[in-house]
């Protein structure tokens, strides 16, 4: 399996199961647009207009506001509903899943949306399997039938009860059949969507999106046009911008002292900013590979799990914008337990040295830690430092940190050079799926040469199989105490969301919600 582009960039990046507004009014209802333009800035890259070929957060937030997908996630939810589509189910199982289309669907350009286009838009992004494209997600489709314009019928190769999720998702973004090769990616930088907005213009400093006059589907537009200002990972221009009030919004991207700066400071209220904070799936894991000649040892990997200190982590480095992380499945997501403090419990040096006495080592253990700060934010470094300093404190370890561009730290890792290493994730869809397939299962994004029979042949298919998601949480349970019994990982953090707003900017909760979905629509100006 291709490398996983939905990597977190950074602790303050992905959706949130619960948005708690600081200050922000709620508007809620009503389709009448303000009349104002909103000026959106982050700090990710668009890497694709293309959705073959984007599989990163900020393409993702491109294709969730330019096409439709036959399902989305409402706001404040996690069960997708029809979008595109006027209904969708499966029949009996969970390998046939069929979808009738909404009446008078057509593109932005005016031509005529039938099953043909969603046909053709799956197959294509199969076909095309870019390296850095979302074709894994729909990689249980075996065929796709078109009895008529209006009636999608999916043949999958297993049973997936989550396929309605990963095709609510990005993944599922239906392309014009008529402007997309079928063979290759689209390189003219445009995109031909029939979502609520149509995209103007695209650069890589600014895209400008303004509203679909056709767009048939459940979004009700508080806004006639989005400029998004991309700042290319510069956080402190980001931070000015806002402040400067050269932006409304500030989504993805400000730092952990941004953040809290923005909370406490006595002129934010001067300036007429205000801070919108929930809680997020997004997660960073410390990530052992089983092969190596010292992070492959159960001791040492326990003895790890027994000294590190989440809690000083997320408040020393993090400055509290995350929270510690237990388990696989993180907190807000259906199945989710406390694996790892259930098994390791709070940090304890005895029990770190027993566990390294019971495997026969009685020196200290020399160890690196790899970081890529260019992926995971500046703060990454500093996480891995402190995380060294806890081990060498325990006079159990003598532990360095080494920090290298993100592309050679990929190709190090698939050539198994490193011991213990960082990752992220920004989930595709909120289901305990999203977080357990693509670690564990055939494959897995992580590189860490774990396997296990139990996961993989048992485990992930009956709960992948399982129509009831509520029904899989004893399977998942087993799975993630499983993982901790055998430590191929260790969940470090589990972030929060932030978005910083000026005052006359309503709205934002309804966009940040465990779906990872950003909703140009529901933000309102004035």
């Amino acid at each position: 399996m291709k490398t996983h582009n939905k990597w977190l960039t950074a602790p303050l990046a992905a959706g949130l199961s619960a948005a708690l507004l600081s200050g922000c009014g709620t508007e809620q209802g009503g389709s009448g647009d303000s009349g104002n333009g909103i000026r959106v800035g982050m700090s990710d890259e668009i890497v694709a207009t293309d959705p073959a070929a984007g599989y990163d957060p900020g393409s993702w937030l491109l294709f969730n506001n330019v096409f439709q997908s036959l399902l989305a996630f409402p706001k404040g939810g996690s069960e997708p509903e029809p979008e595109a589509a006027d209904k969708c189910g499966f029949a009996t199982g969970s390998t046939v899943y069929s979808c009738t289309l909404r009446d008078g669907l057509t593109f932005s350009n005016g031509n005529k949306l039938t099953s043909e286009d969603v046909k053709f838009s799956f197959e294509r992004a199969l076909k095309i399997a870019d390296p850095s494209g979302p074709a894994p997600l729909l990689a249980t489709i075996k065929s796709i039938e078109t009895p008529d314009e209006k009636t999608v019928v999916f043949h999958l190769k297993v049973p997936d009860a989550t396929f309605p999720s990963k095709i609510a998702s990005g993944a599922g973004s239906i392309v014009d059949h008529r402007e997309y090769p079928a063979d290759a990616l689209r390189t003219d930088g445009k995109a031909t969507g029939s979502g609520p907005y149509k995209l103007d213009s695209f650069s890589a400093t600014e895209a400008t999106f303004s509203a679909n006059p056709g767009y048939k589907g459940t979004a009700q537009r508080k806004n006639d046009a989005i400029t998004l200002k991309l700042y290319g990972g510069d956080r402190s221009a980001l931070s000015k911008a806002l402040t400067d009030g050269d932006v409304d919004v500030a989504y993805r991207g400000l730092s952990a002292e941004d953040i809290v700066t923005l909370e406490t400071s006595d002129t934010t209220d001067d300036k007429g900013i205000e801070v919108v904070q929930g809680s997020s799936a997004e997660v960073q894991h410390l990530v052992f590979n089983m092969k190596d000649p010292v992070a492959g040892k159960l001791g040492v990997r326990q003895a790890i799990a027994h000294l590190v200190d989440r809690e000083a982590l997320v408040e020393g480095v993090y400055k509290s914008t995350a929270t510690p992380l237990y388990s696989i499945v993180p907190a807000g997501i259906a199945g989710h337990n406390t694996a790892f403090y259930d098994t390791y419990g709070a940090p304890d040096k005895a029990k770190a040295k027993k566990a390294l006495r019971s495997a026969g080592i009685t020196a200290k253990v020399k160890l690196t830690l790899w970081s890529t700060p260019s992926r995971y934010g500046p703060s990454t470094d500093q996480e891995l430092k402190a995380i060294a300093e806890q081990l060498n404190a325990s006079g159990l370890f003598d532990a360095d940190v080494q920090s290298v561009a993100y592309d050679q730290y990929e190709k190090d890792i698939a050539a198994g050079k490193y011991g213990v290493y960082v990752k992220g994730w920004v989930p595709d869809y909120p289901d305990a799926d999203n977080f357990t397939t693509p670690f564990f299962g055939e494959g897995n994004v992580l590189g860490n040469h774990y396997e296990n029979a139990t996961i993989t042949g048992s485990l992930l298919p009956r709960t992948a199989a399982a129509p009831d998601r509520a029904a899989t949480a004893d399977e998942y349970g087993k799975l993630q105490n499983l993982v901790a019994e055998q430590l191929p990982l260790l969940p470090l953090w589990q972030g929060k969301q932030y978005a910083v707003a000026r005052q006359d900017v309503t709205g934002l909760e309804w966009t940040l919600d465990a779906s990872t979905v950003f909703r140009f629509w529901e933000i309102r100006k004035g």
